[in-house]
């Protein structure tokens, strides 16, 4: 599987000096690495953003920016982000990665708890074409329960690592509040009348979900 992910990315567009940076810088500078989303996943989100036309987008969990910058740079003109992280130590990086992207006037960082900030948003009325989630595991049914009245009909949500290494597979399954978290939000999903949704196999599996019209 890595040769055949290695050669998947050796025949995708080649991301951006911006993304490069802050992919050298989350080796450097952090100790989750692995957590990046990558360049084939960054290229398929920016697609996802360019074919949907999606101009107001939200995403929860920062990690050190890569992600938002795929998602932004693929925002037509007028376009805006807003991204949540509770790590205010990347502050700084995330910060310089969308200065070198160009894109610092197009982005909001907003550090604090996830839910509570998303609370503060539906309170204030927001509406997003495009939410990608891709931050505490064990959080993503309630996560999923607050964005989805600000996602508009026929909006998207993308969840990541929703195959958590293949322990949402495993009989029986781990009893970890990660991987109870993301199999229940995979559950809801499916059962959820309101979307229609498939799961892709790409690195730790991607949720796509349309809201239906």
């Amino acid at each position: 599987m890595e040769k055949i992910y290695q050669y998947i990315k050796d025949h995708a567009t080649e991301p951006s000096e911006a993304l490069a940076w802050v992919e050298k810088q989350t080796h450097v500078r952090t100790n989750h690495a692995r957590m990046l989303s990558g360049a084939v996943q960054g290229q398929i989100m920016r697609m996802l953003v360019q074919t949907s036309g999606a101009s107001r987008i939200l995403e929860l969990g920062t990690f050190t920016g890569y992600s938002a910058i795929c998602l932004a740079s693929a925002m037509p003109d007028g376009g805006h982000l807003d991204t949540l992280e509770i790590n205010d130590e990347l502050e700084d990086l995330i910060l310089e990665g969308f200065e070198r992207a160009g894109l610092a006037d197009v982005i909001d960082l907003h550090i604090g708890d996830c839910k509570e900030t998303l609370r503060r948003f539906r309170e204030e009325g927001r509406e997003y074409d495009l939410v990608y989630m891709d931050a505490n595991k064990r959080e993503y049914p309630e996560y999923y329960e607050l964005v989805f009245d600000m996602v508009r009909p026929g909006g998207l949500i993308l969840a990541d690592n929703v195959l958590w290494d293949g322990k949402v597979c495993e009989n029986p399954m781990p009893q970890d509040k990660q991987t109870l978290g993301i199999a229940r939000f995979n559950d809801m999903v499916t059962e959820d009348r309101r979307v229609e949704s498939v799961i892709l196999p790409l690195r730790d599996g991607l949720n796509l979900i349309r809201k239906k019209a």
